[in-house]
């Protein structure tokens, strides 16, 4: 973990590079892009979910009726 006098050279070399009136821009821009992640992954997780709680029964029942029939005349 850096110390106080290292985070002071960090932000010092950040407000040099972008200046101050970017930093607040950057910061909104990094927050909804974190937010945007995170709301992502709860959607992943929600389909996840709901294709774990389909019933296997229906899919069998699917596939019985999608296979045809055939028939042998003798």
């Amino acid at each position: 973990m850096p110390s106080g006098t290292e985070l002071l050279l960090i932000f010092g070399i950040i407000v040099l590079l972008f200046g101050a009136k970017k930093i607040p821009e950057l910061a909104k821009g990094i927050g909804k892009g974190i937010k945007n992640f995170k709301d992502e992954m709860n959607d992943t997780q929600k389909e996840e979910v709901a294709q774990t709680d389909t019933p296997k029964v229906e899919a069998t029942q699917t596939q019985e009726q999608e296979t045809p029939k055939t028939t042998t005349q003798a």
